[in-house]
């Protein structure tokens, strides 16, 4: 389980570093914000795994924690940004394509990316509630063992 916790918080913490320091040149004050909150779910984990290689059972905490951090974390941005689109810049070259698509469903530009962008939002919160969960149960239903090799 050491393994596996050190190789997510890392990924996390990597990944989530870069995209916050990308939002924040790019002026994203609130994708730069969520970035670093990622990340420290990210070194949340890294702690725990640490924790687990010194012998320290609560390690399993802060690895449950972690997953728990981000997945709430991950929501309350899709909430944020479910209620606060704003319609984003369109290149000249992508405009006809989107005018014909929102033509096919017989609906405004700004709708027709209204509707993609919630489709987004609400795919990224399924598959965060997916993984973070079942990372965190995973972690949870391995705490038992852990005691237990720990113990002896």
């Amino acid at each position: 389980m050491y393994r596996v916790a050190r190789l997510d918080g890392m990924s996390v913490l990597f990944v989530a570093g870069l995209f916050a320091v990308l939002a924040a040149l790019a002026g994203d004050f609130v994708g730069a914000i969520v970035g670093l909150l990622v990340a420290g779910a990210g070194a949340l984990e890294l702690h725990g795994a640490a924790l687990l290689k010194q012998g320290e059972t609560r390690g399993v905490n802060w690895l449950v924690g972690s997953q728990l951090s981000l997945l709430v974390t991950i929501l309350v941005y899709c909430v944020v940004r479910w209620f606060h689109f704003e319609l984003p810049p369109i290149p000249a070259d992508m405009k006809p394509l989107l005018q014909n698509a929102a033509d096919q469903l017989d609906v405004p530009v700004e709708t027709y990316l209204r509707l993609l962008y919630h489709i987004v939002l609400w795919a990224v919160a399924l598959v965060s509630i997916i993984y973070q969960g079942g990372m965190a149960l995973y972690y949870l239903r391995r705490r038992g063992a852990i005691i237990r090799a720990l113990a002896s």
